[in-house]
């Protein structure tokens, strides 16, 4: 099939879906939608925040999702987002990319485990060296006493989210809150 056959037939496929009512969410950036016979795009103005964590800490890092969720934050966790049969290493990168914030789980159990924990670290630390040096993109998160990795303490500030969950998560959203306003005043200074 060519490449102007491909693109007519989903086309056709994406107007039919949404003369049907439904709204095309893309990746948490925001979704398309029909307007009368228009087709429009709504973008989520919402902060990108990808939770990088090891399976064993899933029951804190998901409490965490929903925190950010409440907040007014677009959290990415594989759970919450990977398809069946999608791409995921791919569409792990691509949320990563995408992400505003990228939050690093540290515990005792993920310090040391080999896994894609580590490689999703190692990805978002070559993706943290395309964002101005004055934008946080990384942020340590300790979900228990643990040593957080040198590379990254001797360069980061990380937060506890223990011994007082309320306090560590409402630091973390403020912290975020902040930087996305300074960040977004910033963008509108140089659009202007």
């Amino acid at each position: 099939m060519s490449p102007r056959v491909r693109r007519k037939a989903l086309v056709e496929a994406i107007d039919s879906y949404l003369r049907k009512g439904a709204a095309i969410d893309i990746d948490g950036m925001g979704s398309f939608e029909l307007e009368g016979d228009r087709v429009v795009f709504q973008p989520n103005g919402r902060p990108r925040v990808f939770l990088a964590y090891t399976k064993e800490d899933r029951v804190e890092v998901r409490k965490l999702y929903d925190a950010l969720q409440e907040a007014g934050f677009e959290p990415w966790m594989d759970e919450e987002k990977l398809l069946p049969g999608q791409n995921w290493p791919r569409a792990i990168e691509r949320a990563i990319d995408v992400a505003d914030f990228f939050l690093i789980c540290f515990s005792r159990r993920s310090v040391a485990k080999r896994g894609f924990f580590q490689s999703e670290l190692r990805y978002a630390l070559d993706v943290a060296t395309l964002v101005p040096l004055e934008e946080i993109f990384l942020v340590p998160v300790r979900l228990s006493e643990c040593d957080v990795p040198l590379q990254i303490a001797r360069r980061t500030q990380y937060i506890d989210l223990f011994p007082d969950w309320e306090i560590g998560v409402k630091a973390l959203i403020l912290m975020m809150k902040g930087q996305t306003t300074r960040r977004d005043k910033r963008r509108t200074k140089l659009s202007k």
